[in-house]
């Protein structure tokens, strides 16, 4: 039976019921392709309504953790990784939210004199300093992103004696100044040979790519490429609309 405690705090039942359900996957009770158990059987364990067990698998389903098959059940989804594209999230985080080891590997980190394209973009003066770090993100043992990333010092001065293989830079970041404002573009690449040396993929592999641009308030706290192949990633976002059946996308 589900009992609120004041460690959920004000959870919604269905929230509860997801959470049921995900620490059984996270604690490998479920494993990817088995079958969960029943929405009858979820309503009699935990005491809640079939409405809030429905809404529950149905919001999972949404996530990307389960797959309903008709006239069978609904099961743990057995997928490459995905990552979540309208959120800044640490992933570190995502990694291990989905049962994964993540380590990491840093590549870069620097600072140099941004060039006046980098500047213009940032909103620097040409040539004025800036952070650079370009860290390998791996999912048990497999490369799953190359982050390359520009940092404005006035928003995170300490940035470069910072241990980035025990904590991510999104971590630090969110933690020091959190984003007030967060720009995605995503496109599929064919990348240069040393991020295909980087990402142990052959130049034929395209990656997707997103770009990330960061603001805390009026100031550009980042400017970001995140490189995943193609074949070993999947980027996935799930948003509601302002105003019902309105909808843009550009």
């Amino acid at each position: 039976m589900i009992k609120q405690s004041q460690k959920s705090g004000k959870k919604t039942r269905y929230q509860l019921v997801k959470d049921h359900i995900v620490n059984k996957i996270h604690s490998k009770t479920l494993l990817p392709g088995m079958r969960i158990e029943s929405e009858a059987e979820l309503v009699t364990t935990l005491n809640v309504s079939r409405m809030t067990v429905n809404r529950a698998i149905r919001e999972l389903s949404a996530e990307g953790l389960l797959t309903r098959i008709q006239g069978k059940g609904t099961f743990v989804l057995e997928k490459k990784p995905q990552s979540p594209l309208f959120e800044v999230q640490p992933i570190d985080k995502v990694i291990e939210s989905r049962g994964g080891c993540h380590s990491s590997f840093v590549h870069l980190l620097c600072e140099e004199k941004a060039k006046p394209a980098r500047a213009a973009s940032m909103e620097l003066n040409p040539y004025s300093s800036v952070f650079h770090a370009t860290i390998l993100h791996k999912e048990n043992n497999t490369p799953v992103q190359l982050a390359d990333r520009y940092v404005n010092p006035q928003i995170a001065p300490d940035l470069l004696e910072q241990d980035f293989t025990k904590s991510t830079i999104s971590e630090y970041l969110i933690t020091l100044a959190p984003f007030t404002a967060v720009e995605h573009v995503v496109e599929a690449m064919l990348p240069d040979p040393w991020i295909c040396d980087l990402l142990e993929i052959n130049d034929s592999e395209p990656c997707l790519l997103l770009h990330r641009k960061t603001w805390v308030g009026s100031i550009v706290a980042t400017q970001s490429m995140f490189f995943h192949p193609g074949s070993r990633h999947t980027l996935r976002g799930m948003f509601e609309p302002s105003t019902p059946g309105s909808i843009t996308v550009t």
